[in-house]
């Protein structure tokens, strides 16, 4: 070993040293700060966007913002979990994106519970048992989760955060010839994704929506027959190879996931506030939904229609804005919609993504 390598080396040793006692310096101020809320509420979210923000502000590299982000939500996990372990609900079972979104968002120090429907996940916070759910609301190439959109009209739930999750699809089997693949599995949205790579490698494939995308890694594991459209992480836990990857026909491919919660969750500095309405029976009812946010300066960077459900070719309305409910121009915003809406529901005030 040369002597500079190993000057080197002792520097890291003394700087993993220091940064030991700093962790733990840390966590000790993380107990010390949970024994003073009153309310039992372990996680702020506003907080602790409050502080990737800063910390990715002041990063001056090697390291990425993004891996900085990664590693501090890591640090505050383990902190969080010297209070309570949070439960929180997902759309499994493991080896999901969204189990994917769960663990960028909380971090590994959390009681994951895998459901097996997005429904399953709302029940969950609904009655107690997680205090948190992350689903699926939207993709990049797809669009709308519509039972998302659906469950949040009608739930007491809170948005309390957003995810963004880069999404690469995969083709996982137990061997990588393509020829001998009949059949391949996945969800219906990760097969609109990669339509026109399976069109071009595997045209003649049977393609069988399932569930999920882990189910579908543990189907095509039980037959060399077929394959999966899946993550890298669904290939590790059911012994797959990944015969072809980064296969989305959009390489941003990106898929927007929601964290839901019941706690109301104070301003960050960089919100979105998300809202379900509806428009008066009349003539020029859509513009008087969004004439208000023009007049007080409130930026939109969503509007979606969906049916209604309880009249034929009724329709309501969602919609992102940018800014938290206790921001002056939002709530004056917010109060005109009241008086022009037929329909109006404050979904939540959250961090925006970043």
């Amino acid at each position: 070993m040369s002597e500079k390598l190993k000057q080197f080396r002792e520097q890291i040793d003394r700087l993993d040293d220091e940064l030991l006692k700093l962790f733990n310096q840390r966590a000790g101020l993380a107990q010390q700060i949970g024994h003073l809320k009153e309310n039992g509420v372990v996680l702020r979210p506003e907080r602790e966007a409050q502080v990737l923000q800063r910390l990715q502000d002041s990063n001056g590299g090697p390291l990425s913002n993004a891996a900085v982000a990664q590693l501090f939500t890591e640090v505050m996990s383990q902190c969080r979990a010297l209070e309570a372990p949070l439960a929180v609900a997902y759309l499994g079972p493991e080896g999901t994106f969204t189990e994917a979104a769960a663990l960028k968002r909380f971090g590994s120090a959390i009681q994951k519970q895998p459901s097996a429907t997005i429904d399953d996940v709302f029940r969950a916070v609904e009655s107690g048992a997680a205090q948190y759910g992350v689903v699926p609301v939207e993709n990049s190439t797809e669009g709308a989760v519509g039972r998302t959109l659906d469950l949040l009209m009608h739930s007491p739930l809170q948005i309390c955060g957003e995810v963004m999750l880069p999404v690469h699809q995969c083709l996982l089997a137990r061997q990588c010839d393509l020829s001998a693949i009949k059949t391949v599995y996945s969800h219906s949205q990760s097969f609109g994704q990669c339509q026109s790579w399976l069109n071009k490698r595997l045209p003649g494939a049977l393609l069988v929506h399932v569930s999920s995308n882990a189910e579908a890694a543990r189907m095509a594991a039980e037959n060399p027959h077929s394959a999966a459209v899946a993550g890298l992480q669904a290939a590790a836990l059911f012994g797959l190879l990944a015969c072809e990857e980064n296969i989305e026909d959009d390489a941003k491919n990106t898929t927007r996931f929601l964290v839901l919660g019941k706690q109301l969750v104070e301003p960050s500095g960089n919100d979105k506030t998300s809202l379900v309405l509806s428009a008066a029976n009349r003539p020029g009812a859509v513009h008087d939904l969004l004439a208000p946010l023009a007049r007080h300066g409130v930026s939109m960077t969503r509007f979606e229609s969906r049916p209604a459900r309880a009249e034929l070719w009724e329709y309501v309305f969602y919609m992102d804005i940018e800014g938290h409910l206790a921001d002056a121009k939002v709530a004056a915003a917010l109060a005109e919609l009241k008086h022009v809406a037929a329909f109006i529901k404050v979904l939540g005030s959250y961090p925006a993504a970043v």
